[in-house]
This record gives structure tokens, sequence and C-alpha cells, in this order.
């Protein structure tokens, strides 16, 4: 059984909405990030990059304090307010391609622990540590872990209700995108909600591996120190949970820089061991079905089929095209080991186009391309069934939520 709880959050005046909530800061490019700490003194990414305000880039622990600082001042001008009830917050995002509903709260570090809330890709210890020290300083969260959950009859039906009500938010962002958040307070709704989840086996994570696994480092020190408390909010951490089908889940494109010393002839004579290789010249073709990759190499496109004698395997893992790759390319003829810190290889998430990847290519910044087709739910649930996890950017995963729109408080 799933635990989900409702939650007292802080979150923006309503007049101030849409000028408070942000994306993910290292979104932004230096100049898009620059511009909008210039001209929106309401931004949350006054709060994210308190050095702004010093024309100075300050890191660690400093920066932690004065993030908490910056925080603490919008609270003091009004311009967040926090809720006296506990409540769930019912969110739908519309973007151009899709509608994405789901519900805001607090699920469990026990339930992490327990593998009721089920991972799929590994984690940093550094970056866990780092996380864990953020949260702690700064005493609060406000990018939600992204959780799915088996599609709910009676939780689509109790949703479109609330939406029919007015929404306490109902705004547009310069993206095009269309955001509507319903506050849930009446108890036996909440009542319905977590009970509904209870019945729920396995939620698994879609986007917040790192989110999830440092609130479980915080809720484990204060145990250490003996300051834990049952209850309490280090305990939980802030989820949204949508229906699993509803997840947008497309594939990360691999850019490498060199050929590891291998001329184009001796490259295509390695893949060719692999696969059969179709060159589709100026023009990309797309992709139909498993095991099959896009390449862009020397201003041509080609498509590389897996022969059958590598077809044979020995778990999810193994089929994953993100894996095969890896397994038969990017380590053994390109001599990448280490696909989260090699400096030789980058990534672009699917949801661009086959022109942003030729033209960066085409301007030199990288040697070859691979495409591949995204994975779907429920290979991603198998993968996290059997205890595996995924090479690192094998999914990006819609919805990508605001920052500062829901804020919770440890």
């Amino acid at each position: 059984m799933a635990i989900l709880k409702p939650f007292k959050a802080v979150r923006p005046t309503r007049d101030k909405a849409n000028l408070v909530v942000s994306r993910s800061y290292h979104i932004y490019s230096k100049e898009g990030l620059e511009f909008r700490l210039k001209n929106n003194p309401y931004s949350f990414l006054q709060i994210l990059n308190p050095g702004y305000k010093y024309d100075q880039e300050i890191n660690g622990k400093k920066e932690f304090n004065l993030v908490r600082n910056r925080y603490l001042e919008f609270k003091d001008e009004g311009f967040f307010t926090q809720d006296n009830t506990p409540n769930f917050y019912l969110y739908k995002m519309i973007t151009r391609e899709h509608t994405f509903i789901g519900i805001v709260g607090a699920t469990a570090v026990e339930d992490y622990e327990k593998n009721v809330i089920k991972i799929h890709e590994n984690t940093l210890e550094k970056r866990e540590q780092l996380f864990k020290e953020y949260i702690d300083t700064v005493g609060f969260n406000t990018e939600p872990v992204l959780l799915t959950y088996p599609r709910n009859n009676i939780l689509d039906e109790l949703f479109l209700d609330i939406m029919k009500e007015r929404p306490e938010y109902e705004f547009s962002t310069t993206d095009r995108i269309a955001h509507h958040v319903w506050l849930i307070n009446n108890e036996d709704i909440l009542n319905t909600i977590q009970n509904e989840f209870t019945k729920i086996d396995s939620l698994y994570i879609a986007d917040g591996h790192h989110r999830c696994a440092s609130s479980a480092l915080l809720a484990q020190d204060y145990k250490q120190n003996g300051q834990f408390v049952q209850g309490i909010s280090q305990n939980y951490f802030m989820s949204f949970l949508i229906p699993e089908e509803d997840l947008k889940i497309y594939e990360f494109f691999r850019l490498v820089k060199d050929l590891n010393g291998l001329s184009k002839k001796e490259f295509l004579i390695a893949l060719d061991e692999v696969f059969t290789i179709e060159n589709c010249g100026l023009q990309p073709q797309n992709l139909k079905q498993l095991h099959h990759f896009n390449m862009y190499l020397d201003g041509e496109f080609y498509q590389l089929h897996l022969r059958s004698r590598y077809q044979e395997f020995n778990n999810t893992l193994d089929t994953l095209d993100a894996q095969i790759l890896y397994n038969l390319v990017l380590q053994p003829i390109l001599g990448i080991t280490d696909l989260r810190n090699d400096k030789r290889i980058d990534y672009l998430p699917g949801n661009k186009t086959i022109v942003e990847l030729k033209n960066q290519v085409d301007n030199g910044d990288f040697k070859v391309a691979f495409g591949m087709l995204p994975i779907d739910v429920n290979q991603m649930k198998r993968i996290a069934d059997e205890g595996l996890q995924m090479p690192p950017k094998s999914t990006y995963i819609e919805p990508k939520l605001r920052s500062g729109l829901t804020i919770y408080e440890f």
C-alpha cells in the first residue's frame, strides 16, 4: 500500500503566481537567466540565484544560506502564503501536444526505503549528499518528484468533479503551457484520495531519483541524531502523481565528440560487425522498430539495424536500445565507459528536432550522433520490478513542473 498525505503548502498569492513560477534554473541559457533576474523581481529564480543581488557567483553552504534568506524575504514581503490546513493540490497542465492531470501530495520516505516507491535509475552519491545538505539548510523543496500509478477510475471521476470548480490558479507561461491548480481540503475527498492510494501496491519514479534519495538520507540523519518524530515533514517528500499511461516519454540523442582515433571508414567497418547499415543520405528516416538506430555522421544520415545474432537478451535491461548502444558501440568502439562523467559524450532530449541534432554535428561540436525509439512505461516498470537501473539519460519524461507553485517546508 502507498502512503499519500496532504500538506500545508507555501505558495504564491493568486495575483503573483504566473510571475513567481519558473522552470528549473539549469534549463535557462545564461542570457535567458540574466533577463529574467533583471526584469522580474517576483521570479522564484531570485531565490535560487541569490548571488545575482551582489553580482557575484556564490557556491556551497554560503549559497544555501542565502537561498534560505531570500526565501524568507519573499514570505515576509507577502509574495507567499501558507495554507492553514493540509491540502492536496490537483494540477492540470496543457501543452501544445498533451494534457497532464495529477495530484501533488506528500509521499513517504518509508515507502521509498521499502521499495513501494520503485526506482529505475542509478543515483550519484555526491549529488545525493549535496541535495540533502541543500534541503536541510534551506528548509524547503519546490520541485516535486514525478511518480506514476496505475489508472484509477474513482480518482479520475473525482478529479473531473473537482475541475468543474474555479481553480485557485489559472495562467499561461511564455512557452504556451496553461497551468491550472485546484486546492483540495474537503475532509471526505481527502480521505477518499488517501484510501485509493492505499490500494496501490507500487508507485514508480518517473523523474526525481536524486530528490527521493536525498530525502531518505535526511530522514536517516534525523533518526541517527535522535531527532526522529513520527509524522514530521522530514519523513515525507513532495510528489506529483499521475496515471502511468499519461506520461510522455522521449528518448535522448547521444552526441559524441570524436571517433576514438578511428577514421570514418574504420568506424563504419566496426559498426558493420554489429549492424546492417543503410546510408540514407541527406534525408533522415523515421525509426519503425526497436533495435534500429539513426546515426548522423559526416553530413549523412544512416540507419543501423541490430543483427539477429546480437538479439539474445538475459533481462529487460539488455533489451533497452540505450543499453544496446552502450554495450556494442559507445563502450567497445568509441571508448566511452562513464556515461555520466565522460566529457566526450553529451545528450539532447528527444523532444528536440532532428535539425538541432544535425546542427550540433555540422558546427563541429560533435563528430557523430545517435537516435533511437523511446522506451514505454511498461519497460520502465519491468526494469524497476527486476531491481535493475537504466543507463543515464535513457528517458526524457514530461510533464516538467514549475518551481515555486507549491513549496514543501521541512
